[in-house]
Order: C-alpha cells, then structure tokens, then sequence
C-alpha cells in the first residue's frame, strides 16, 4: 500500500514538472527576441531548445532519471532569472492588461479628472 501510494505521489509530480516545463517553454516563445538580447540573457531560440528538451524529457522519462532534474534546474533559472529580465525589458509589469502603469491610467494615458 505504502508503494502504491508512492507510485502515486511521483506520478502526479511528474505531472506538476511537465506543466511547469510546458508553462516556461510557452512563455519564451511569446517573448521578443531583442528582450532577450537586451537583457543579456542568452538568445531566444537557446532557451527555447534548453526548455523543450526540458519538457520532452519530462514527458517522456517521467521522474525517475536526473535529467528531469536538469531540466527542473533549466527551467527554474528561466523562470525566476531570465522571465523578471524579459518582464521588466518588454514592460510588462503587473496587473492586467500588462504594461499598463497605475489604476488611473485611461486607455490614452492617466486620467486627471478632467484638470
């Protein structure tokens, strides 16, 4: 029963790595290549390889190898150095729609209540 209920556990970890992989390769495709040059954080199709191979690994080996590991590595760099320089260089900061500045901005720019 103990074996069974790891068995368990490393399948929907192994699930949780590929969503992540997945969620990071989708995000450096969406991103422009001259945020990435300018950031000086490698070229777009570099970390676009690293995170596909991640996901394809993680889909194919499961959890029971070190290279997810390597690839959980990748994409932890990707997603908590390389994502914030991206953000940060596109203009997209927090809230929605990105890239918008306070809760007063209008769609033509900050709204002064008519002053």
């Amino acid at each position: 029963m103990l074996v069974q209920g790891f068995g368990e556990l490393l399948y929907w970890v192994s699930w949780g790595l590929l969503l992540f992989s997945l969620f990071a390769f989708v995000d450096s495709v969406i991103r422009r290549e001259d945020a990435y040059r300018a950031a000086n954080k490698q070229t777009k199709p570099f970390w676009m390889i690293i995170l596909g191979l991640a996901a394809a690994v993680n889909f194919f080996m499961g959890i029971m190898s070190f290279l997810p590991i390597i690839g959980l590595i990748a994409t932890i760099v990707y997603i908590v150095d390389v994502r914030p320089a991206l953000r940060q260089i596109s203009g997209g900061g927090r809230g929605w729609p990105r890239g918008r500045g306070s809760s007063s901005d209008g769609p033509y720019g900050p709204y002064n209540g008519g002053r």
